[in-house]
């Protein structure tokens, strides 16, 4: 699936671009657990976080991250690993992730995974590497 980047998420971009916001914020990648697609309209209550089976959010500092010029302009970070110890306690199922700003928590992107996941092991994990490409 396409990453999407909703309307708030869009209006956060134009108005770091015109210097209109001045407090940045980490962004904070969370897994859902909701037979949601991504759509213009959402904002962060679309989605339901995973909750149980040692899951939990990543923050991404903002210095952490690689911004590499070109054609196209991208900015990546590690790979983060969601490893679980067993099963969620509800919505046991993963559709895809959602990232949010640390402090606002306004919705900046989400994504469906392109097959869903359902973690029950100790060791089960799901493997991100954060990329945004501009072009």
């Amino acid at each position: 699936m396409t990453l999407l980047v909703p309307n708030v998420g869009e209006n956060i971009t134009l108005s770091y671009l015109v210097n209109k916001v001045t407090t940045p914020e980490n962004l904070v990648y969370r897994l859902y657990a909701t037979n949601v697609t991504p759509a213009e309209t959402d904002t962060a209550a679309t989605y339901t976080e995973a909750a149980g089976g040692g899951y939990s959010s990543k923050t991404l500092a903002g210095a952490s991250w690689t911004i590499t010029n070109g054609n196209p302009t991208s900015a990546a970070f590690a790979q983060q690993a969601y490893t679980f110890t067993g099963p969620l306690t509800t919505n046991l199922t993963l559709f895809g992730y959602y990232v949010v700003r640390a402090s606002s928590l306004d919705l900046v992107l989400a994504e469906l995974f392109s097959s869903t996941f359902t973690p029950n092991n100790n060791g089960d994990q799901v493997l991100l590497t954060p990329q945004i490409t501009c072009e």
